[in-house]
C-alpha cells in the first residue's frame, strides 16, 4: 500500500454534492489529512465528505481571503494543498508532490498548472493552459489578502513551480459559466464601490466607461488573438467574448450601485 504523504489537503465547498466525491477520491489514501470547510451547504456535500474525513467544518463565507486563511489555519501539517471541489489530482501530480516534499523543498510555495475544462472539453488556448495557480505552500509562509474579489497572495519565501497539471472542471456548461460571470462581476462592482468610499478620485479614474471599453477591446485581442483562443473554435470565441465583457458588465453594475447610493443619500437629507 502506498505511503501517505504528510500534507493537509484543504477543500472549500458550497453545495458541491455532484463534484465533491471525485475531488476527495483523488486525494484519498495519499494525503494523511483531509480538511473540508463548508459554506453552509443545503445539499449532501458534508454527508458525502464523512466517508473520507472527520475533519469537517461549517463556516459561513464572509470574505474569500479571510475564509481561506481560516481554513488553512485548521491544518495540522506544515504543508497545505488548497483544492476546490471542481479540482482533481492525477497520479503523476501526486507522485511529483510527494517527491518534492520528501526531498527537502527549496520553495516556500509551489504553483501547479491546471487543465481547465468546459464540460468535458479541455480548453488549451486563450490563456486557459497552463494557467498555473499557487496551490501548495507552507502554512506559516502564505496567506491571502482578505478582500471580497481577486485577493492577492502574500508569500514569505520563494515560489517554485511544479510540472504536472491538476484537472480543473471549471464550468459544467455555458449556464454555469454565465452564473459565475454574474457572481464575479457583482463582486468586482462591490470592490469598486468600497474604493469609491475610501478613495473617490482613484475610483473615478479607474472605473469609468472609457476604461471599461478600453479593457473590453484589450481583453478580447489578448485572449482570442495573442493567446490564440481561436484555436479552441467556437468555445474559444465565446470565452474570449465573455472575458472581454467582464469589465463592461462590472462597470454597469458599479454605475447602478453608485446611482442607488446617491439616491439613498439624497432621500436622507
Amino acid at each position: 500500500m502506498p505511503m501517505e504523504t504528510s500534507i493537509s489537503v484543504v477543500i472549500i465547498t458550497k453545495n458541491e454534492e455532484t463534484r465533491i466525491e471525485a475531488c476527495l477520491d483523488s486525494v484519498k489514501g495519499w494525503a494523511n489529512e483531509i480538511i473540508l470547510v463548508d459554506d453552509e451547504s443545503s445539499d449532501k456535500t458534508r454527508q458525502i465528505a464523512t466517508n473520507y474525513t472527520d475533519r469537517i467544518f461549517t463556516r459561513k463565507m464572509d470574505i474569500e481571503g479571510r475564509h481561506r486563511n481560516w481554513a488553512y489555519a485548521q491544518a495540522n501539517n506544515q504543508w497545505v494543498l488548497s483544492l476546490d471541489a471542481d479540482e482533481r489530482l492525477t497520479q503523476d501530480l501526486r507522485d511529483e508532490i510527494g517527491h518534492v516534499l520528501r526531498e527537502n523543498p527549496k520553495g516556500a510555495a509551489y504553483t501547479i498548472p491546471r487543465k481547465n475544462f468546459l464540460g468535458d472539453y479541455w480548453l488549451k488556448w486563450g490563456g486557459q493552459y497552463p494557467s498555473p495557480q499557487l496551490k501548495l505552500f507552507k502554512k506559516d509562509k502564505f496567506r491571502w489578502e482578505e478582500v471580497e474579489v481577486h485577493p492577492r497572495a502574500f508569500l514569505d519565501g520563494e515560489c517554485l513551480h511544479l510540472k504536472e497539471p491538476m484537472l480543473h472542471y471549471t464550468y459544467r456548461d455555458w449556464a454555469d459559466f454565465l452564473k459565475k460571470l454574474n457572481s464575479q462581476t457583482t463582486l468586482e462592482a462591490k470592490k469598486w464601490i468600497t474604493l469609491l468610499s475610501d478613495d473617490p478620485k482613484k475610483a473615478n479614474y479607474k472605473m469609468n466607461l472609457f476604461h471599461a471599453l478600453w479593457r473590453y477591446n484589450d481583453r478580447f485581442f489578448r485572449t482570442f488573438i495573442r493567446k490564440q483562443g481561436w484555436r479552441d473554435g467556437f468555445r474559444g470565441f465565446m470565452l474570449s467574448f465573455f472575458a472581454s465583457l467582464y469589465q463592461i458588465i462590472a462597470y454597469a453594475k458599479y454605475w447602478e450601485m453608485k446611482k442607488n447610493l446617491t439616491a439613498a443619500k439624497n432621500t436622507t437629507k
